[in-house]
């Protein structure tokens, strides 16, 4: 028996790479899939694909930024397969600019998709899971960029929020028995393919099969008690994401105005100063503290 045997699951872009191998592993696992994806003639290949090998799955067409929409993917499910068990947020849309370069229509397209569109599908599924009453799992795609990648801000600030929209879901639905968890995949995939960064960070090996097993094992019964986690999968790479954290020192004051905060900043902060992004950046103070200084 598979490990998803039985259940109903719902992937969201899943005509191609990953979401592709998600509803090809789910499919194999057992589970009747809707296979999901704007282009609904990807989304059919991958549905006949999982019915030629005997699986069950249905095709959608429906677009995730679009709340009714989005909504109709969840009826999809529990009409042609009697409830909904899982769901998988992997729907997305990427590019590179410099952020002064950025086009209004492509932030807005790529905050509808990545952050509203998870919203959209993320709401319809659990209400319909709290009223089978059986529980379920929500697996969010989200990324390693929402720590601060080039040239990627607007995507970069969709999966940061898409993360922090898994810690509040966790806490909201943890009495109904309905996981909610993120994972950060890392392969190599037609969203990678058009960006420069392919060349310098993607190995080519990356196969986005590689990741399906980290998405089935939270949609499973196995994760049961794993919830509120964000996970990042890269090859060989398996490992849980730390959560944000508010640092020490905590410094108090009855009132604080601008010179206290400069000697709060330069007095005590700046030995505490934060390396950002995905790269480490250190801030300029930082880095002035860190060099040796020169003998007299």
């Amino acid at each position: 028996m598979g490990l998803l045997q039985g259940r109903a699951v719902v992937i969201t872009g899943a005509g191609r790479g990953l979401g592709e191998a998600y509803a090809m592993h789910s499919a194999q696992a057992g589970a009747s899939v809707v296979v999901n994806d704007i282009d609904v003639e990807l989304a059919e290949q991958v549905a006949e694909r999982i019915r030629t090998f005997g699986g069950t799955a249905v095709a959608s067409g429906h677009n995730v930024a679009d709340p009714e929409q989005a909504a109709q993917l969840t009826e999809v499910c529990v009409t042609e397969f009697g409830r909904i068990d899982g769901l998988v947020n992997n729907a997305g849309l990427n590019y590179e600019t410099a952020p002064w370069d950025d086009d209004v229509a492509r932030i807005r397209a790529t905050v509808e998709v990545n952050l509203l569109g998870t919203i959209y599908c993320g709401t319809a599924a659990m209400r319909a899971m709290r009223e089978q009453g059986t529980g379920g799992s929500i697996v969010n795609i989200s990324s390693g960029a929402f720590f601060g990648q080039r040239k990627l801000a607007t995507y970069s600030a969709t999966k940061g929020a898409v993360a922090s929209l898994t810690l509040s879901w966790a806490l909201d639905l943890e009495t109904s028995g309905i996981r909610v968890n993120a994972v950060c995949p890392v392969a190599h995939t037609r969203m990678v393919w058009a960006s420069e960064r392919s060349l310098r960070s993607i190995p080519a090996e990356l196969s986005p099969s590689r990741v399906a097993p980290l998405v089935l094992f939270l949609l499973s019964d196995s994760a049961e008690g794993i919830t509120g986690q964000i996970v990042r999968m890269k090859g060989r790479q398996l490992h849980l994401v730390g959560q944000p954290y508010f640092k020490q020192p905590v410094l108090e004051r009855e009132n604080w105005d601008p010179h206290s905060v400069e000697r709060a900043f330069y007095g005590v902060f700046q030995a505490h100063l934060e390396p950002f992004g995905l790269e480490k950046r250190v801030p300029p103070r930082l880095q002035e503290l860190m060099e040796p200084s020169l003998p007299a």
